[in-house]
């Protein structure tokens, strides 16, 4: 990895989320645009919607990270507290933004901006707007948090339009070697290869795909030319031990 690459956690907000009624694709995206970034996502949370619970966590990361991105509860029915919350985790006031009513009506017809959607220009005071172009309510941003939407297609373009609000570094390369070797029989080597350089990350997750065990071990750094030189030691690893090399993907930048 790069000499000390931004950071940032994600809270996922949102009762459906932990029953499981809703699955989550929103962190799978935004991890995948922070590490083109080059922003390290070092942490995920998912909590309830409830305000004790939204502002202490979102005290807690916006201390512990450079950025914070926070997912749900900002529509305009009863159970989305989030803006509320935010607001008090930072001791400001909720105000109408003009700014946000402004965009939003290029959405809305005159009768349809009603009173429930116009609870969405509500944000906390001095926050900044993030577009919104799918359904027009923004996104905001106070201090280092950004507030985002739940449903993804619509975080997914308030997302794309904060990035300007962002550090970015050289962008975190992946790649990788899947093999029908165990975890075991690989350990010994795998860390002989990482003691070689801290700037090349590896990882081994094991699966089990059609009857049979195996293993992918992802490298991850922002040094292409490190990254190459420990991907090709892995592939060696597996070829010293008999293995097979079921897939290998290496970056194309």
């Amino acid at each position: 990895m790069s000499v000390n690459p931004k950071n940032a956690g994600v809270i996922v907000i949102g009762n459906e989320i932990l029953s499981g009624r809703t699955q989550d694709l929103n962190v799978a995206y935004i991890g995948k645009k922070l590490e083109e970034l080059g922003i390290v996502l070092s942490e995920v949370i998912i909590i309830p919607d409830l305000e004790v619970e939204i502002i202490d966590k979102v005290r807690m990361y916006s201390k512990k990270y450079d950025y914070v991105f926070t997912t749900g509860g900002i529509g305009p029915t009863h159970d989305d507290i989030t803006t509320a919350s935010i607001a008090k985790a930072f001791d400001v006031n909720v105000v109408r933004s003009k700014d946000a009513v402004d965009r939003m009506q290029k959405f809305y017809k005159h009768d349809q901006l009603t009173e429930a959607r116009l609870k969405m220009a509500d944000i906390p005071e001095g926050a900044i707007l993030i577009n919104n172009f799918v359904s027009g309510a923004p996104a905001f941003k106070v201090e280092n948090v950004f507030v985002l939407a739940g449903v993804p297609e619509i975080m997914r373009s308030m997302f794309d339009s904060l990035v300007e609000h962002l550090v970015s570094g050289p962008p975190i390369l992946t790649a990788s070697v899947c093999t029908n070797l165990t975890e075991s029989k690989l350990a010994v080597g795998m860390s002989d290869i990482q003691k070689k350089t801290q700037e090349v990350s590896i990882g081994s997750y094991p699966f089990f795909k059609h009857g049979h065990l195996g293993v992918n071990i992802v490298l991850r750094s922002t040094k292409k030319d490190l990254l190459f030189k420990q991907h090709k030691l892995v592939e060696e690893l597996v070829k010293s031990l008999e293995g097979k090399i079921l897939e290998i993907q290496t970056p194309t930048k």
